[in-house]
């Protein structure tokens, strides 16, 4: 299993170890600069695609590119909350998710991937925002992440970043098998 993989059944165990390795992914880059690119690079990572590629899983139990789209809509909906609470409320609960539940429950089968990608800018445009007008000290606030413990608004704002890139990447590798199968 890749240290990306972030199940819930695993994900207090395993927290660490995805953590690093998401911030592995920006390094020094500058993490507002990997956010606001993404919509853009998301439209080049599809580009000349077909509905049923799209549609298409990498291999039987794992997402097809259209999954990792609205996944990618819905944790810019979840990483949304969580700022907002960190940034409006003094130390406050981070509940955790489960992806694949979202995915079997919420009909990612099902998802239109521009609608997908459509949803994911305009969400990641709001969040920008936030983020463009955070001071300094609203960059220290902290929430408590009821899997990974004390997460500050910088660690977070990095750890999407990094989310980004590896979700750019998973595209990228599922597009090779889409492509050439």
């Amino acid at each position: 299993m890749s240290v990306f993989t972030n199940s819930a059944s695993g994900a207090a165990d395993q927290a660490g170890d995805y953590v690093g390795a998401i911030l592995g992914l920006v390094g020094e880059r500058d993490a507002m600069t990997i956010l606001r690119a993404t919509p853009v690079e998301l439209g080049r990572a599809i580009a000349g695609l077909s509905a049923a590629q799209l549609r298409q899983r990498e291999k039987p139990g794992k997402w097809s590119i259209a999954h990792v789209l609205q996944h990618l809509a819905d944790a810019e909906l979840v990483w949304g909350w969580r700022a907002r609470l960190i940034l409006a409320q003094d130390r406050p609960v981070i509940t955790g998710y489960d992806q694949d539940l979202w995915a079997d429950r919420l009909g990612y089968d099902e998802v239109e991937p521009g609608q997908a990608i459509e949803m994911f800018t305009v969400l990641r445009r709001g969040n920008l925002r936030l983020l463009e007008r955070a001071t300094a000290a609203d960059f220290k606030r902290v929430g408590v992440h009821a899997e990974r413990g004390e997460e500050s608004i910088e660690h977070v704002r990095r750890l999407n970043a990094g989310h980004d890139l590896m979700h750019l990447g998973q595209i990228a590798r599922i597009r090779v098998v889409v492509s050439t199968g």
